[in-house]
Formats: structure tokens, C-alpha cells, sequence
């Protein structure tokens, strides 16, 4: 029986699922042995390293740029079957004509609320502005996401981030709205929270005793959404009570090194994985949070997470894809420290604009290189 090494990400969220089902899928004569990694490096962690080591790897959609110009991955499109996933899941692994990773999970940037304190969810930006200013109110800023909460703003005013090399990310107008928007709310938010990633703001929100009580943009984590004090997840915010909401897809899938040859019995493993039954039945139970349509339509997995999916269907399906050039995810970082230094009053929006033009350079350079 041949032996195969994943690599997923550590949370309960990405790693249960997986290691819960491999045991099963070892007596059926399919051996694969899953790692997992820190959040931090799987935002940054360069994917062609990963391949490298890794017969699977479940990536973030940034990524593909850098692992398809290194020769890393292998095409996966012919492995999915008629199924439907929610928003641009399948879109966001598509690249060059071809699909590179399978949807297996499913997130995009969200509104997370403790509801005893804030009962309704604002529905625009201009009342999350006018929340913020009662206090209890802060911005996921860490790591890429000053830069993720700025192309979400983007999207939410018409202008959504561009994913072709060598056009700036967002245009001029979609850069000051948003940047006004994330800066009304920034100067009137908490201190304290900058550094935490998603998953440590969010244990804040669940935390009765700390005062951070909503956030208008952040990763949804459906783990989240049950326990003896649940976080409520909402729509991303709207520019206006009519228009969409503005959010840009997380999410993961599964992708499959160039040099592990894909035998009828992997292929079988990877199609169960994305299938409409596992996804339905299989992964929302082992705290995963599917990717199929089905399943976040489903009623039952929807009241299984207190509403989770139905709460948050419409955002997703509205969601934007980032840009994915070869270098990006490097860029992306850098991009973000600018955008924190722009909300913080420490460079001007045109300083701004010039450092988001440098890192849009940088990614084409890589990509022709």
C-alpha cells in the first residue's frame, strides 16, 4: 500500500476532518499520513517548498501563482465531478486554463458579533462607523488582512481588487473609498488587537469578559459559531443598504504535488474528499467547514452551526478573488504593513497607492522570471 504525506493547516477547522477520515480510508487501502502547520505559515509558507516534501497540500488560492510558475503542482480539474461550490471557490483555484487545487473548504471575509451586546449586525459601513464610535468595535489588521479588509471595502463600492499581472490592484477610486471607510472606523476602534490573527480576535469576540464585541470584517470560522458562548457570523458590510457586500474568499483546497503520481486509488480518496455526501455529512461533524453548495444549503448542517452558512451565503457568494501572480504572497505581506501605516496616519494615501504599485511590480517581475 502506497504511503502518502499531506499537509494541512492547525486548527480543529482544516486538520480534523482529515486526520479523522484517514484511518477509515487506510483500511479501505488508501494510506495517507496528514501534517499540519501553524495558520501563520500557511498564509505565507512558500507552496513549491511544500511540494517538495508533501504528496498533498491544502493551500490557500494566493499561492498558485508562485507553485504553477515553479512547476510544483499538477492540473487537477479531471479528479471534480458535477458538483457546485459556493462564490468563486472553483474559480479561485483556476489558473491558465486549469484547476490546480479542489475545494474542500469554503470562508471569506465576514462580520463576527457578540449578540448579546450588539443584536442586529450593521448592514452598511456607514453604521458600522457610527458602532464603532460606542465603542467595542475593532478591525482585523494582521498579517495580510489590512490589506484583504481594504480590497473588501473595494469590492463593497464597486471597485473589486484586479487579478492581472501588471494592473494596479485597485484603481484609484476604489483605493480612496476604501481606505476612507477602514479609516473612519479605525480611528474610533480598540487599541489592542492589531497583532491577533483571525483566530485569536475571534476567541476575543467569544470572550464575555473582553470588551471587543464586533468586527466587520474577518475569516468566518464555523468552530466558532457553537459552544456555550457562540460567536453570531453576519454579512460582510454593504456601501449601501441595497448593494452587495464586499468580502474576498479564503478559504482552502486541496492540491497535488507534480511528482506524486495520482493512481486510481488516490484519485478515489481525493473525489470522496470534495464530494457532495462528505461534504454534506462527513466534514461539517469533524468541525470542518465544507466548500460545496450543497452543504452550505443544506438545513440541517446549517442549524448543526446555528446558522452559520445561512447567515453568511450571501457574502460569499459576492466574494472577490485575490490577485495570484507568482510573488504575490510575498507582496501581499508588504502591501499590508503599508496599508496599517496608511490607517495609522503614518504615510499618506498617495504613499500608499505608490507602495501598493511597487508590490503589483514586484509580483509581475517575479512571474517573468
Amino acid at each position: 500500500m502506497t504511503r502518502y504525506r499531506g499537509l494541512t493547516w492547525d486548527h480543529p477547522r482544516g486538520r480534523r476532518p482529515l486526520e479523522q477520515t484517514a484511518a477509515e480510508w487506510r483500511e479501505r487501502g488508501v494510506d495517507v499520513v496528514w501534517d499540519a502547520q501553524p495558520l501563520e505559515g500557511f498564509e505565507a509558507h512558500p507552496i513549491e517548498d511544500l511540494a517538495a516534501r508533501y504528496d498533498l497540500v491544502v493551500l490557500d488560492h494566493p499561492h498558485l501563482g508562485d507553485a504553477v510558475a515553479a512547476g510544483a503542482l499538477q492540473p487537477v480539474g479531471h479528479l471534480l465531478g458535477s458538483e457546485a461550490f459556493v462564490g468563486p471557490s472553483v474559480a479561485s483555484y483556476t489558473l491558465g486554463g486549469e484547476l490546480w487545487a479542489l475545494p474542500l473548504d469554503a470562508a471569506t471575509q465576514v462580520s463576527a458579533r457578540t449578540a448579546s451586546r450588539v443584536p442586529v449586525a450593521p448592514r452598511t459601513w456607514g453604521e458600522v462607523a457610527s458602532l464603532a464610535e460606542d465603542g467595542g468595535v475593532a478591525l482585523s489588521l494582521a498579517g495580510p488582512h489590512a490589506l484583504l479588509s481594504l480590497f473588501s471595502a473595494a469590492a463593497a463600492l464597486g471597485h473589486p481588487p484586479v487579478d492581472e499581472p501588471g494592473a494596479p490592484w485597485l484603481d484609484d477610486a476604489g483605493l480612496n473609498g476604501a481606505l476612507d471607510l477602514l479609516a473612519r472606523v479605525h480611528r474610533a476602534a480598540l487599541p489592542g488587537y492589531a497583532e491577533l490573527n483571525p483566530i485569536a480576535m475571534l476567541e476575543r469576540v467569544a470572550d464575555r469578559a473582553d470588551p471587543l464585541s464586533y468586527v466587520p470584517l474577518i475569516y468566518g470560522y464555523v468552530t466558532f459559531s457553537r459552544g456555550p458562548d457562540p460567536v453570531t457570523f453576519g454579512d460582510a458590510p454593504r456601501a449601501s443598504a441595497d448593494s452587495p457586500p464586499g468580502s474576498t474568499i479564503g478559504g482552502t483546497g486541496v492540491a497535488v504535488s507534480a511528482r506524486t503520481v495520482i493512481d486510481d486509488d488516490l484519485a478515489t480518496y481525493l473525489r470522496w474528499l470534495v464530494s457532495d455526501q462528505t461534504q454534506r455529512r462527513v466534514i461539517p461533524v469533524r468541525s470542518g467547514q465544507p466548500a460545496s453548495s450543497a452543504a452550505w444549503r443544506d438545513p440541517l448542517v446549517d442549524a448543526a452551526a446555528s446558522g452559520f452558512y445561512s447567515a453568511t451565503l450571501d457574502t460569499i457568494e459576492h466574494a472577490t478573488v485575490r490577485p495570484r501572480a507568482a510573488g504575490y504572497p510575498a507582496a501581499q505581506q508588504r502591501a499590508s504593513a503599508a496599508v496599517r501605516d496608511a490607517l495609522d496616519g503614518r504615510i499618506t494615501t498617495q504613499a500608499l497607492r505608490e507602495r501598493l504599485r511597487t508590490e503589483t511590480l514586484a509580483s509581475v517581475e517575479r512571474t517573468r522570471s
